[in-house]
């Protein structure tokens, strides 16, 4: 088998980019090692950023078809005070909302349109475990599918495959690791007439809960010290939906629909980014090159513009003559420095809020949260951080 590009990991900066280069006539192939992109628990918000990337590429209606909740006002509650934080009804773009769904059906939606391009191929079922090479540069990937092993020939080698990587671990790149005070416990709980007003976060002395809207239920993530999930699940189910009824009084009733403690699923924080993103021949990006914090739940979008700047700066050279290494640092060059002031951001949150209410400090809202809550021009600002980021980038012409 051969491709021009050879995509490790379906997720979103995976797939995004698989259709991308695929719509500006690049022979791409795209391996997911799941026969499906059916987990649950992982980053189902999907920001502004990426609707408007939708809508530049023309796909915005059809994938706002798809079943989601529309949120265009964040809000939480520090100890005793609800914070209004964000006002994304102020942001000068068509979509004023983060759309919340989930991430398979984004997954999906990508597959399906990606499809129409006859330079997009997807292997499912597909997991990388090594790499060729040829004096020094990367030149494709090797894989096991149900049949056989199977090895892909490829101009460039674009890892995707999230914050566990076998592609950046096999290239060997050096991962600097800036540490997360917590780990979160994920679950469902039934959502009814009257919770529309619940805020999305609550953080109450020694816990931390998130509550996003999906449907006819809640996704619930439950923040916890980092290391201490077995601590908590050892303490039996009871303990659990008496410190969960704890976090969230007005669901009280609701905590016998947690039936068994396998309900609940462990995501393991971690806050890391490479040192170097590529090598000549192979680059990580998303997830693969800067493992994000849950904080802002700005993960899926970041890797979004991720693929589009790849996209952007990599779809001439690989029309033309090949992409050289100074191509693939361009992509780090022009995602690092966002990547950066974002971490930066979610760790400054982490050590002034999260370590010490989960310490068991009494959380008090700090005078800018206040500020922002009183002052609509700031929520607005907010909005404009958190649901487009530091750096935007817009979707070039395929030609």
């Amino acid at each position: 088998m051969s491709a021009k590009v050879c995509v490790v990991g379906g997720g979103p900066a995976g797939m995004m980019v698989g259709y991308l280069l695929a719509r500006a006539g690049i022979d791409v192939t795209v391996l997911e090692k799941h026969g499906d992109f059916l987990r649950d628990f992982r980053g189902d918000t999907v920001h502004p950023s990426t609707l408007e990337v939708m809508r530049q590429l023309g796909l915005l209606d059809d994938f706002l078809k798809l079943p989601h909740e529309e949120v265009a006002k964040l809000s939480a509650q520090i100890g005793d005070d609800v914070i209004h934080a964000a006002d994304f009804t102020r942001l000068p773009l068509k979509t004023k909302f983060i759309a919340l769904m989930p991430q398979w059906d984004l997954l999906n939606f990508l597959v399906d349109k990606a499809r129409a391009f006859p330079s997009f191929h997807l292997t499912m079922c597909a997991d990388a475990y090594g790499l060729t090479r040829s004096n020094g540069v990367v030149t494709g990937v090797l894989a096991h599918t149900p049949g056989s092993d199977v090895e892909i020939a490829a101009d460039l080698v674009i890892g995707t495959d999230g914050r566990h990587s076998t592609v950046r671990e096999l290239l060997g790149l050096k991962v600097i690791d800036l540490g997360a005070p917590m780990d979160v416990l994920w679950l469902r709980l039934p959502r009814r007439e009257g919770d529309e007003e619940l805020p999305l976060g609550r953080i109450l002395a020694g816990a931390i809960l998130v509550m996003i809207p999906r449907g006819d239920y809640f996704q619930v993530g439950y923040v916890v010290p980092k290391g201490a999930a077995d601590e908590i699940k050892a303490k039996g189910l009871e303990a659990f939906r008496r410190s969960l009824a704890h976090m969230a009084p007005a669901m009280a009733d609701r905590m016998d629909t947690i039936t068994s403690l396998d309900d609940v699923k462990l995501l393991t924080v971690a806050v890391d980014r490479l040192e170097t993103w590529c090598v000549p021949g192979a680059l990580c990006i998303g997830d693969a090159a800067h493992a994000m914090s849950p904080v802002g739940g700005i993960g899926i979008n970041l890797a979004v513009q991720d693929a589009v700047a790849t996209a952007n700066i990599l779809a001439g050279p690989l029309r033309g003559g090949g992409v050289a290494l100074e191509d693939l640092r361009d992509v780090q060059r022009r995602r690092e420095w966002p990547t950066k002031v974002t971490q930066a951001a979610q760790v400054a949150v982490q050590k002034r809020m999260i370590a010490p209410t989960l310490a068991g400090a009494t959380p008090k809202a700090p005078m800018v949260a206040k500020l922002i809550d009183h002052t609509p021009f700031l929520q607005g600002l907010a909005a404009r951080a958190v649901g487009m980021g530091v750096r935007f980038e817009a979707v070039r012409s395929p030609g």
